[in-house]
């Protein structure tokens, strides 16, 4: 099930300074219960009921520390409202129940738990000073204290496989968390994983069609298909230099598709605030992708290399010039006026508009990218959309149910109005009939776009992103799910759960970090680097499992999503045979034969969702690889030096138990094997070393029943000549049958 970012904000964090007991009460019940859920969206400077005497501040967007000014302010409006009284009734509880003339009818029920705390904090209110405050503190167990955590050595393994694809030396695993973390960020591997976990997120590698043509508009890049043109006078037979030819186009489309990711990469590589994401003046282009556009030979002496299709440097470009005097782009400085990603022409391509979607589409995935909010969650479905338009010449503008979504979506969406070709036409260009009258115009939560800005819209939009403080948060939420393969949870909605308020624990915990997090980030200057060093050394991502059985109901809710447990993903599953192997399997891509969609992969088209649990065809090739693995490498461990071996140093083919020398080192093989296929750091004589003995000896037990062949089986001898592996006591492959075993277990699989 796809889960995104909410609007929702965090339930706040309490200052130092004294809080009364009816602060705490609306603090972590009435607000992340009622007011968040079922007030903010209307009751807001931008919603359906600015101009309503009950108007909200949202908490996700105030910069202060401690106890938010806007929760003082929120605190201060409900108990205006609940102060206020009709017929003895107060008006917060009419108002919430449809009663009185409220436009957003009934929000709560009156025999629901949210009424209830309502009702609560109604009588807090009112009652006289004598009456005790109702206070919620609790001397509750500390959140990590039934938890497993990793130690600085088995955090380091897990961060170097992760951010890095392969093992840390010893000699890493004596530093300080912190310190190699910032040398795995200095690494080629750490980019190439950053640019995988942002497709996850931004998908602009789906974008459809052939690069040079959907990208680059036939009106404003003549030269667009310049690679059909070239000359391989080097090359003498015509079928070679076709080949040539379409390997060039396929490196030029490649080369244009990674421009998004690159400028990412940029920015994080070179400690760029991570801001530029969203305000940047520049692309990266590479000697092909500056052809299309047509300025290589402006810039080609900046590269090191102009035949190297994927060297990518920050280029800016010129004011679009059309075939005709109309498809001329207007711009202050003469230059596009570029705004990071959101005025590439492959996030735009990548989110389409039409003449319905009027840009909505791309309004919608901007507060989902950038600002971490779902706008589908503002509101609820319309239940007769007939009737709405019926009732109302303009729904959109004018409908309460309509208009708390479209007053936030429609002016951003208008912010795009002249990127509006679509199909092949590239994605600049205004509409013939110009912009929709019948739409909240151009402008930003509440603030209007000046007209003369328009000609650099995206970069107004860009700059005010960059200043919103849920920009940081978002981006944080971002940098999680590329560590932990997870999405953040969302707060939980139905109070009747009775595990309700164990599952807003988990919540508020984890939001805690991730806003503590984007504080230091806004304080560090928008450093990437520091959020994956701070997440990555936090009890969440040290959180390994949980120490013991808990029979309560409640702390196991609460501890339902701590460890990191996810699927490895097929890339990271190919990065780890290589780093634990010395070489990949091969099997897991996305190229013709490979099995990386079958196994969970995206084609960041139609498949966009990783696959979180395991399908039937994912086990069979788990099952498979496990078997080939262990089958391509056992044997060839063999064949190595003792000194050399990655596996078997300590034993021979000729080590049988029976023997405490021998049953020490199978042991002590099993114990290391254990460590760096797994990760675990078991003793000895430990109840997991002996499971794994047992199943060697076993192994052996069986073929010395049975008549067996004197030599490893042929396809697992490691030499293309298919050499012989003398294996006359069956060790090799009993420890083969120890390898598949482990290549199956979930310590290996999953992260």
């Amino acid at each position: 099930m796809k889960r995104t970012a909410s609007l929702l904000p965090a339930l706040v964090l309490l200052s130092t300074a004294p809080v009364s007991g009816r602060d705490l009460f609306f603090d972590e019940q009435v607000w992340p219960k009622v007011g968040a859920q079922s007030c903010l969206k209307c009751h807001k400077a931008g919603g359906d009921a600015e101009d309503s005497k009950f108007v909200l501040n949202d908490p996700a967007r105030d910069k202060t520390t401690g106890r938010h000014v806007s929760q003082i302010h929120n605190e201060a409006a409900f108990a205006r409202m609940a102060k206020s009284m009709k017929d003895g009734e107060s008006r917060l509880l009419l108002k919430a129940t449809g009663k009185l003339d409220h436009e957003g009818e009934e929000v709560l029920k009156p025999d629901s738990a949210a009424y209830r705390l309502l009702a609560d904090f109604v009588k807090q209110v009112t009652a006289p000073a004598k009456e005790p405050q109702v206070a919620t503190k609790t001397n509750e167990r500390p959140f990590f204290a039934d938890v497993v955590m990793l130690d600085d050595p088995h955090v380091i393994r897990r961060a170097s496989l992760s951010l890095a694809g392969r093992l840390p030396t010893q000699d890493e695993l004596k530093r300080d968390v912190k310190m190699h973390l910032a040398a795995l960020m200095k690494e080629d591997a750490f980019y190439q994983r950053l640019r995988e976990g942002f497709n996850d997120i931004f998908l602009t590698l789906g974008a459809d069609g052939n690069a040079d043509q959907t990208f680059l508009s036939y009106d404003h890049f003549p030269q667009r298909h310049w690679y059909q043109k070239w000359e391989f006078a080097d090359i003498a037979e015509e079928k070679d230099r076709k080949q040539a030819g379409y390997k060039m186009a396929r490196e030029y489309r490649e080369a244009l598709h990674g421009e998004p990711l690159k400028l990412i990469e940029h920015v994080v590589r070179n400690d760029r605030p991570f801001t530029e994401i969203i305000t940047a003046d520049h692309i990266m282009a590479t000697p092909y992708t500056a052809r299309g556009y047509g300025i290589f030979e402006e810039i080609k002496g900046q590269f090191k290399d102009t035949n190297d299709p994927f060297e990518y440097i920050p280029v800016r470009l010129h004011a679009l010039k059309g075939r005709s005097k109309q498809q001329d782009q207007e711009s202050g400085t003469g230059f596009y006026p570029h705004a990071g990603l959101l005025s590439t022409f492959q996030w735009l391509c990548r989110y389409p508009t039409t003449e319905t979607n009027r840009n909505r589409l791309r309004a919608r995935m901007y507060y989902q990218h950038f600002l971490g909010v779902d706008v589908l969650e503002l509101a609820a479905r319309v239940t007769d959309a007939a009737a709405v338009t019926a009732k109302y010449k303009v729904p959109t503008m004018e409908a309460s149910e309509c208009v708390v979504c479209h007053k936030t979506l429609d002016p951003v969406a208008s912010l795009f109005q002249d990127y509006w070709r679509f199909a092949d036409q590239g994605v600049y260009g205004k509409r013939k009939d110009g912009w929709f009258t019948d739409m909240f115009q151009a402008g930003f939560e509440g603030e209007d776009m000046p007209g003369e800005e328009r000609w650099r819209s995206l970069q107004w939009l860009g700059e005010r992103t960059a200043k919103d403080p849920r920009f940081a948060v978002a981006m944080v939420e971002h940098a999680w799910y590329i560590l932990t393969g997870r999405k953040t949870l969302l707060p939980p909605k139905d109070l009747e759960d009775p595990l309700h308020d164990a599952k807003r624990r988990s919540y508020t915990e984890q939001r805690r970090i991730i806003e503590e997090t984007a504080a230091r980030f806004i304080k560090n200057g928008f450093n990437f680097k520091h959020v994956i060093q701070d997440l990555a050394t936090s009890d969440f991502y040290r959180a390994d499992g949980i120490a013991s059985a808990i029979a309560d109901e409640k702390r196991l809710a609460e501890l339902d999503d701590i460890g990191i447990a996810r699927m490895l993903s097929p890339e990271q599953l190919e990065r780890k045979i290589a780093a634990v192997f010395g070489r990949p399997w091969g099997r897991l891509k996305n190229t013709d034969g490979g099995l990386a969609m079958l196994y969970g992969g995206i084609d960041s088209k139609e498949v966009t969702e990783r696959a979180t649990d395991p399908s039937g065809a994912m086990g069979a090739i788990m099952r498979t690889m496990s078997n080939d693995i262990a089958c391509k490498n056992t044997a060839l461990d063999f064949t190595r030096p003792a000194a050399e071996r990655l596996f078997f140093g300590q034993v021979e083919p000729d080590t049988l138990p029976g023997t405490v020398e021998s049953d020490a080192r199978i042991k002590s093989t099993i114990a290391h094997l254990h460590e760096r296929v797994l990760g675990r750091s078991d003793a000895v004589d430990s109840d997991e070393v002996s499971r794994t003995h047992a199943l060697f000896t076993g192994i052996l037990t069986d073929a010395a029943m049975s008549r067996r062949e004197p030599q490893e089986s042929y396809y697992c001898r490691p030499d293309p000549e298919r050499t012989p592996i003398p294996d006359p006591h069956y060790t090799i492959r009993a420890w083969r049958g120890v390898m598949t075993y482990l290549l199956r277990r979930l310590e290996f699989l999953y992260e």
